[in-house]
């Protein structure tokens, strides 16, 4: 495919998000590919949800190009908890971020969403034009509503001002730089951590317990005050049994939500960056919107109106291949070498039942997958131990 972005290696880009989980793995892959002009800025060092500082920040960099990768993420847990934080911060960060791209004249915007803006009842696989087809998983409508919104944007500028904003929906990723908080992160990486504290109390290994907790403290947000509600590395081995506990994780059982029943496609983030970098060398606007404005002979699509419409220019990213949480969970266990029992509380939310993505646009545009889920979780428990064991 040839090369359509009047981007080269000297070009400025903005990842926003850069220390995220695929901000972070967007923004080596850029280095490994030569570009060095990268721009990046810390929360504490740019708050996106502050209008003022966002514009003032893209006046004194002007960046040619902007990879919006920063958002407010979560589990089911986070999700059905923080409703209003997850649509309210999100569009708020897409508005200042897609915004003051279009007014300095940013060259190429790369949008991620994700593939939770698809109906819970979409057909599977769920290809880009089943949008607003039906009613979305209630768990992350928020959250989703957001996504969309944001796609909406940059599609609606494309239209109507001939900008080049493309907007990616990745799959459920994981991979280095995740977030393994035991509330707030995704399936897989909790998965990890929750079986990993586990087979280190089945073992009786405080030592790898209190690093790891030293790394990453547990709290119980519910508990006002008193002990056992924060287990650290100086926490009382009784302190640490009760917090674990509380998140189902105990020496002989560990305890996950739903049923286990539930269908996922999983993609390692730095495959994920790959993609990213791909579409944002090699694709334009133009080449999607031409996609979904005709029909397979080739003939434009019409209202009943007689009006072309262009919609679902986004892409979807993602393996194309699904597998049960339960499967997951038993994979991550034979990885971790834990011994004790799998348990599922079914009074806790399954979530959407399938979520599998129809990646044919992708592949058409010139990208494959090439790591498997059992490569991917040897990989990320093998970095997530390298993490403990290095904490001073």
């Amino acid at each position: 495919m040839q090369k359509t972005c009047p981007m080269d290696k000297n070009s400025k880009i903005y990842i926003a998000g850069h220390r995220g989980l695929v901000g972070s793995a967007i923004w080596n892959n850029l280095l490994q590919r030569g570009f060095t002009n990268l721009v990046g800025r810390s929360h504490k060092d740019l708050d996106l949800l502050d209008g003022v500082a966002v514009r003032e920040f893209f006046d004194r960099e002007k960046p040619d190009a902007v990879v919006l990768a920063a958002a407010h993420v979560g589990g089911i847990m986070a999700n059905l908890q923080y409703r209003a934080d997850f649509i309210w911060q999100n569009l708020q960060i897409q508005q200042n971020i897609i915004g003051e791209s279009f007014r300095h004249g940013v060259r190429k915007l790369l949008f991620l969403g994700s593939t939770c803006i698809y109906p819970r009842e979409a057909p599977q696989p769920m290809r880009e034009d089943c949008l607003l087809t039906s009613p979305l998983e209630y768990t992350n409508e928020p959250y989703a509503i957001a996504k969309i919104a944001g796609l909406k944007m940059c599609e609606s500028f494309n239209i109507q001002y001939g900008t080049n904003y493309i907007a990616v929906m990745p799959t459920n990723l994981y991979g280095p730089n995740d977030n393994f908080h035991l509330e707030n992160s995704h399936v897989l990486p909790a998965m990890i951590r929750k079986i990993h504290l586990a087979k280190c109390l089945r073992e009786k290994d405080w030592d790898a317990v209190r690093k790891d907790l030293t790394l990453r403290p547990v709290s119980i947000p519910a508990y006002r005050a008193g002990n056992g509600c924060v287990a650290d590395g100086a926490s009382s081995e009784e302190d640490i049994l009760a917090v674990l506990a509380h998140y189902g994780i105990t020496p002989d059982a560990v305890t996950l939500w739903g049923t286990g029943k539930p269908m996922r496609e999983f993609l390692w983030s730095e495959e994920m960056a790959d993609a990213s970098v791909h579409v944002l060398l090699n694709v334009d606007f133009k080449d999607i919107s031409s996609l979904c404005t005709t029909d397979a002979d080739g003939k434009a699509k019409m209202n009943a109106d007689g009006i072309t419409e262009i919609r679902n220019c986004h892409i979807n990213v993602g393996t194309g291949k699904e597998i049960s949480i339960r499967e997951v969970a038993e994979k991550v266990m034979l990885e971790t070498g834990y011994t004790g029992e799998l348990r599922w509380d079914a009074s806790k939310p399954d979530g959407t039942l399938r979520k599998l993505t129809d990646v044919t646009r992708l592949h058409n545009l010139g990208w494959h997958h090439k790591i498997e889920i059992d490569e991917g979780i040897h990989r990320l428990y093998r970095w997530y131990l390298k993490g403990v064991s290095e904490r001073r």
